[in-house]
């Protein structure tokens, strides 16, 4: 989950890493989405910064966190969670 504030609106340089890695795993397991953090109260400590955070879910359960657009990071954590 892309976790964003209005006001920085979500991080686009990242989108066609998503894409990428979705093309080359072809896996069920993995989903993308954004989320405001401003609308969502239970994303309230994600406020007040001008960073992407992205959060990793799996099984409904918050597993990685990776703050900052670092894309080699994104992918071996993306990788490593599936």
């Amino acid at each position: 989950v892309d976790a964003f504030q209005a006001w920085c609106g979500p991080c686009k340089a990242v989108v066609d890493l998503f894409r990428k890695i979705r093309n080359e795993v072809s896996s069920d397991l993995l989903h993308f989405a954004v989320a405001e953090v401003d609308s969502i109260d239970a994303l309230e400590k994600y406020r007040g910064k001008c960073e992407p955070v992205f959060l990793f879910y799996a099984g409904g359960e918050l597993v990685a966190v990776v703050r900052g657009a670092n894309a080699p990071l994104l992918q071996k954590t993306i990788l490593e969670q599936l």
